[in-house]
């Protein structure tokens, strides 16, 4: 996959808390959040934008990691996941704690959402940033949280393999918007993938009930699409787009989810 020059998004900058990253920024309508996975925004993840675009809506790219619009290789992964790892911003390993960086992407979304407008914005996290949206969505701001295989804790042992990778006082709070406000958060994984066990998406189901919507997509053995045991980016780099198949259908239900609490252009 070659290198994306992303030339159709606006460079910008956010600063909140003396931190200062970059952001691209396009398209009209409600904000969209879009925070990349491991090792950054990919072409692949541009092109999830830009899709996000297309259905009327201002996709935002946070850069948190990595260089902008690098094309993924082995040696890229690994080196941005270990610089990740080691950030005091994300919390990786450690229960019952929201990764710091959650403030940041919070005032992101708040700025975004008074430029744009609508009844508030649209978070998608993936992989390493998956739980993001999760834990995003203590604000009345965020009204679509999207957690596409959410990978934080790591899961090593049953307790972190149960995590959802939020404080138990941010969970609480979610839970809260879900029974008095009719919250819902959407969660995709692969059924094989090690990195998002079913214990994980077991909890959200438990705490949050039916505001926890889970898309499964069947990776296991012998499975009726050939998808491989190893596929883990439900939105991007395993995306076979294709008419009926199941990453297609899971991206088509994340459009659908952001229309049904968004609505297209504020409509």
């Amino acid at each position: 996959m070659p290198a994306d020059s992303l030339d159709d998004f606006e460079a910008g900058e956010f600063e909140f808390g003396g931190t200062v990253r970059p952001v691209f920024r396009g398209g009209d309508g409600p904000a969209v959040i879009v925070i990349h996975e491991v090792p950054g925004i990919t072409p692949a993840v541009a092109d999830f934008a830009r899709r996000v675009v297309d259905r009327g809506y201002r996709a935002v790219l946070p850069s948190l990691f990595g260089t902008p619009g690098r094309e993924p290789s082995a040696p890229y992964l690994a080196s941005s996941l270990a610089r990740a790892c080691v950030a005091r911003e994300f919390t990786v390993m450690a229960l019952n704690r929201t990764s710091p960086v959650i403030g940041w992407l919070l005032a992101l979304s708040r700025a975004e959402h008074a430029a744009a407008g609508g009844p508030g914005v649209g978070v998608v996290g993936m992989c390493f940033t998956g739980g993001f949206a999760l834990g995003m969505a203590v604000d009345p701001v965020v009204q679509a949280p999207v957690l596409s295989q959410p990978s934080l804790p790591f899961a090593v042992g049953a307790r972190r393999r149960e995590a959802t990778g939020v404080s138990d006082a941010d969970l609480s709070t979610v839970r809260e918007r879900v029974e008095s406000g009719g919250a819902c958060l959407l969660g995709l994984r692969f059924t094989a993938d090690r990195l998002v066990p079913a214990e994980r998406f077991a909890t959200l189901a438990r705490e949050l009930g039916d505001g926890f919507i889970a898309v499964e997509i069947d990776s296991e053995p012998g499975n009726p699409h050939g998808i491989p045991a190893r596929a883990h980016s439900v939105l991007t780099e395993d995306l076979v787009d294709e008419p009926g198949h199941p990453t297609r259908e899971a991206l088509e239900r994340v459009l659908e989810f952001l229309d049904q609490r968004l609505g297209p252009r504020g409509s």
